[in-house]
């Protein structure tokens, strides 16, 4: 099972839209979650960073596949920012997965045979507009309303100064890693996008419970962006062996 579970084909996929929130943390809360050697991608050695990202995506397939062939779904990801020295010594930015949440039970099956994103499946209601978007979850009692806007404020006591400080954490990055503990190896998989423009916009309202059920509901929110109309692919996963050092 864990063999299969290393992004083993190249995948392509269309965001039509995602909106990511960006959650500030004590470094000293998250750097325990991060499997060895992963280290946080902090600001200022101050703040370590929990992303949301809520994405509407179209047509994911392996990248030898027509689009037609595609699965469409709604997806909720939890990631924290992070950092990997791989063997050629260059620091990687990249994300580490906690869950996935989807409301396609295809992709949920699919998801949990290919990878370790640990999917769920949730419902998801969604509802947009020229000036605003609010996306909410029944099962999981979630709720975002965001207001598209020409200048909006950054959320009230977010740690960055201004929107270019806070676009470096607007994800998604290049890399996700993932530690196979059975082999004792890290997995990396490489993203690439077209049309990356993300823009700010003004939370209207946030419910959050997930924040609370993994103890992080003092999580100050730094920052939201959305971008649309995405093309983007993942390469085939890279597998290295860790050395027993840096275990």
């Amino acid at each position: 099972m864990h063999l299969r579970k290393r992004h083993p084909f190249p995948v392509s996929a269309h965001f039509d839209q995602s909106l990511v929130l960006t959650f500030a943390l004590p470094p000293g809360e998250l750097q325990t979650l991060l499997p060895p050697p992963l280290e946080l991608d902090t600001f200022n050695n101050e703040h370590a960073f929990v992303a949301v990202a809520m994405v509407q995506t179209k047509s994911l397939r392996p990248s030898i596949m027509p689009a037609f062939l595609g699965n469409d779904f709604f997806l909720v990801g939890y990631r924290i920012f992070t950092r990997y020295e791989n063997q050629a010594g260059k620091r990687l930015r990249g994300l580490y997965i906690l869950e996935s949440q989807t409301d396609s039970r295809q992709m949920a099956l699919l998801g949990n045979l290919m990878t370790h994103y640990n999917y769920s499946r949730i419902s998801v209601q969604q509802e947009k507009t020229a000036d605003h978007y609010r996306v909410s979850s029944a099962s999981e009692s979630f709720e975002v309303s965001v207001r598209y806007a020409e200048d909006p404020a950054l959320p009230p006591g977010s740690p960055f100064a201004n929107w270019k400080e806070a676009r470096r954490f607007a994800g998604p990055l290049p890399f996700t890693f993932t530690y196979l503990a059975e082999t004792r190896e890290m997995l990396i998989v490489e993203g690439r996008r077209q049309n990356w423009q993300p823009r700010p916009v003004a939370v209207e309202s946030l419910t959050l419970p997930w924040l609370e059920k993994r103890g992080w509901p003092h999580a100050t929110l730094a920052s939201a962006f959305v971008v649309e109309n995405i093309p983007y692919s993942w390469k085939k996963g890279v597998v290295e062996t860790l050395e027993a050092e840096k275990l």
